[in-house]
Parts: C-alpha cells; structure tokens; sequence
C-alpha cells in the first residue's frame, strides 16, 4: 500500500496540527521496538547506503498516530513516509523504498550504490552510512 503526492489525506495531522511526517528530502522509518521486520528493513536500507530516520511508535503518540491513518486503523510497521507526504507504504521492501527515494528524496541516497562487503558491513551496523 502506498500513496503519492496527489492523494489525500495527510495522516497524522489534525486541525491546528504543525505535526508533518517526514521532512522535505528525507525518509522516515516508523517502527516499534522488538519488530523483525522493522529490523530487516533498517539493514536493507543500510545496505543499499539509504539515509533514515527512524521514529518509534510507542514512544510517539503521534507517529502511531499516523501510522494508523497509513494502516487502515492498524500499528502495522514499519511504515515509511518520504518527504513531507511524497510517498508513504505499509511494510515496504527496502528495494522499494530505495526506489521511491530515488524518485521523492534523491539526497537520502549515496553517491554510489555500496559494494557486497561494505554493504554487509552497513546492514550489520558495523560500518556507518554516511551522512
């Protein structure tokens, strides 16, 4: 599931809200603590060299919030939002996301797309991406 620019609404955001997911350029990871599949996708977006921000929705009332608009009433994560509403999914691939930032936050992604060891070594946390 995802939305593109010219879908409405905006998650998350309420009548006098400032609260935009995601700023201009930038990809927002939503997740919970204990998530396999947060995890996977965090190494898959190191992998490819992918820069994020993360938010966890336990902590943020208002990110589970809007991960619940984004989710059909649900705290499905990870969710992801690129800039502020340019794209957003539901359990995406990190393939996918790297896609859509190619496309909606160019800035978000390395100069060149890492090798098979220091991509390892990003989705291991052993080596920064960097920023």
């Amino acid at each position: 599931m995802s939305r593109q620019d010219d879908e409405a609404p905006r998650a998350g955001e309420t009548a006098g809200s400032d609260h935009v997911p995601g700023a201009e350029g930038s990809v927002l990871v939503y997740t919970r603590p204990g998530c396999p599949f947060c995890v996977s996708l965090r190494a898959g977006l190191r992998r490819h060299g992918v820069r994020f921000e993360e938010s966890d929705i336990w902590q943020d009332e208002r990110a589970a919030a809007t991960v619940r608009e984004l989710a059909d009433g649900n705290e499905t994560v990870p969710t992801v939002v690129i800039g502020p509403w340019s794209w957003s999914a539901v359990n995406p691939s990190a393939e996918a996301v790297r896609a859509a930032a190619a496309e909606h936050a160019p800035g978000a992604l390395p100069d060149s797309e890492p090798g098979l060891v220091d991509g390892a070594l990003r989705a291991m946390g052993l080596r920064a991406v960097p920023s």
